[in-house]
């Protein structure tokens, strides 16, 4: 029997206790529990009544339905593994390899997501994100910048299987943009991404710089869960508020709708500014930007432990040195490193196409455990 096979049945071997305790993790059993008492729910007299009750109903149930599906898909391929392994061996059929490594390789990368949904467990971890991204100062280099981490979490974004909706874009004066505003939209998005939040950092030799300079450049990228409209956490009253109309504008058709309909919302008692252009009207722009706005006081009082909206203060940080969550060099080494948990790759290219989840394991790893690099 070819060497290899007895590696990849040892490995699977290895990793079967890990997989046994992710049923624990996940808490399968009261899933299943859970799962009966929402079916029962359903088949009762008077069940659709009701139309928004019975739709949370509905999507629970599906979310319950989904995590053991998953689980019971993971065990599955074990089995499959396991039976190619010995088939191999009675066989001495070394075709059956490509299949092994990358049957192994994926059910390797299916149970380390699924670790990491277990450590999502804050109240909006599963909700939708909302992610705005900011320009540093610095002119054409921050806003190219700016433009650059927009397309790697969208990259990432679609990789993974979600959807995003783009809310604002505001495109920069000679390239890249000002600032945009996007909704991630997908189970536990705001979970996986929360880690995100924070100034990033970049060093290169700026292609906008006649005199090819090593050049450092700033831009802040804003993740917070998107609120339910139904939310009793934080009553928007219109005197709350100023509110702003102007044309869209931006990058043609493949971004936003250029009308009369953008709308922007500026919170009096803290100076938040939420804009949206993309929707067909002024009145689901303005809707869209009200929500917006819900989430952001929502999450700074959850945030600051503030008992009330009210307590909250417009403090802006600034975007600048020091301040950053992570720095990507591209000169005059290739290096991308998050300062709060250690966690780096020299493989700067594969990072900017969205290869972000070595960076979000180790966040979500170092928030269970709190060995962070820097308190």
């Amino acid at each position: 029997m070819n060497i290899e096979f007895d590696t990849y049945k040892q490995k699977l071997n290895e990793v079967k206790p890990a997989l046994d305790a992710l049923a624990d993790s996940l808490n399968l059993e009261g899933c299943r529990n859970e799962l009966e008492r929402l079916h029962a729910m359903q088949e009762a007299p008077g069940f659709w009544d009701n139309p928004e009750k019975s739709q949370q109903v509905v999507v629970k149930t599906r979310h319950m339905e989904q995590k053991i599906e998953k689980y019971t898909a993971m065990c599955a391929a074990w089995e499959d593994l396991m039976t190619i392994c010995e088939m191999a061996a009675e066989e001495d059929d070394d075709s059956m390899l490509p299949e092994l490594k990358d049957g192994f390789q994926q059910l390797a990368d299916d149970m380390e997501r699924c670790r990491l949904e277990t450590l999502l467990t804050g109240n909006y971890d599963k909700n939708n994100a909302l992610v705005s991204f900011q320009a540093g100062a610095g002119g054409t280099e921050a806003q190219d910048w700016c433009q650059m981490l927009y397309r790697m979490y969208t990259r990432w974004a679609e990789a993974h299987g979600f959807n995003y909706k783009i809310l604002d874009y505001q495109e920069g004066e000679e390239a890249g943009l000002k600032s945009a505003d996007i909704v991630i939209e997908g189970e536990n998005a705001y979970g996986f991404l929360k880690g995100e939040n924070g100034v990033h950092r970049l060093v290169r030799v700026s292609p906008f710089d006649a005199n090819a300079r090593r050049q450092t450049s700033f831009s802040a990228v804003e993740v917070i869960p998107e609120i339910e409209d139904d939310s009793n956490d934080v009553d928007i009253r219109p005197e709350d508020y100023e509110m702003q109309v102007f044309r869209s504008s931006g990058a043609g058709g493949q971004h936003i709708n250029k009308t009369s309909s953008a709308v922007r919302l500026i919170h009096k008692a803290t100076g938040i500014v939420v804009s949206c252009q993309t929707e067909r009207s002024q009145f689901q722009n303005k809707e869209t930007c009200l929500r917006m706005l819900r989430s952001k006081l929502v999450e700074i009082k959850e945030r600051e432990h503030l008992e009330k909206i009210s307590d909250i203060k417009g403090v802006q940080k600034k975007i600048e040195w020091g301040s950053q969550i992570r720095n990507y060099v591209f000169m005059p080494y290739t290096l991308v490193k998050d300062t709060r948990t250690g966690c780096e790759t020299s493989n700067v290219n594969a990072v900017m196409d969205g290869a972000l989840d070595p960076f979000i394991n180790a966040y979500l790893t170092c928030l269970a455990t709190g060995n962070w690099v820097t308190k």
